[in-house]
């Protein structure tokens, strides 16, 4: 029970020091601004872990990237549970991202507490570049990473194929291009 409080109580201040990291302007945050808008950020951190060894779970729970299932296969997704996609028109190693002014209100950046963020299944290479904002942008194999504001929860893939740019990631950093659909 006292680990199981702590991993909580752990999730609950993580969700609260992303969501307290969102810029003034409103253009890049760390959740995406419908989770922190319906302060569901602290219960999609922690999955439930009934049936995974409490080290595991606290592993996941603190990893900035993991893996999960999806309609699709296994996908990248936060730390929240939410999933991130590439955008195509970003270019792979350019250290900048091609999604700027109005494309970051419905696209944030996927950002990170440190230059080396943590991962749980995510076998791709993961690094960060400078977002427009100056915070961490999260990398997979030289691609910046988003969250798409329509994603509301764990599982939703709503941004996979949009304007025919936007795809999830693969835990090997591939991109799935697979129509959501499918």
């Amino acid at each position: 029970m006292k680990k199981h409080l702590s991993i909580g109580l752990s999730a609950f201040a993580l969700a609260g020091l992303l969501s307290g990291c969102a810029g003034s302007t409103g253009t890049s945050t760390s959740t995406p601004p419908a989770a922190a808008a319906s302060g569901s950020a602290a219960p999609s951190s922690a999955p439930a872990a009934s049936s995974a060894p409490a080290a595991s779970s606290a592993s996941a729970a603190a990893a900035e990237l993991k893996v999960a299932s999806s309609k699709l296969g296994q996908i990248v997704v936060a730390s929240n549970g939410l999933s991130v996609y590439y955008y195509t028109k970003d270019l792979k190693d350019s250290g900048v991202s091609a999604c700027v002014g109005g494309c970051l209100t419905a696209w944030p950046p996927v950002v990170a507490t440190s230059a080396t963020p943590t991962v749980d299944g995510v076998t791709g290479k993961v690094g960060t570049i400078t977002s427009p904002d100056g915070k961490m942008q999260v990398t997979i194999n030289g691609m910046p990473v988003y969250y798409y504001v329509k994603d509301k929860a764990p599982g939703d893939i709503l941004g996979q194929g949009v304007g025919g740019v936007w795809y999830l990631v693969a835990p090997s950093g591939e991109m799935i291009t697979t129509p959501a659909g499918s």
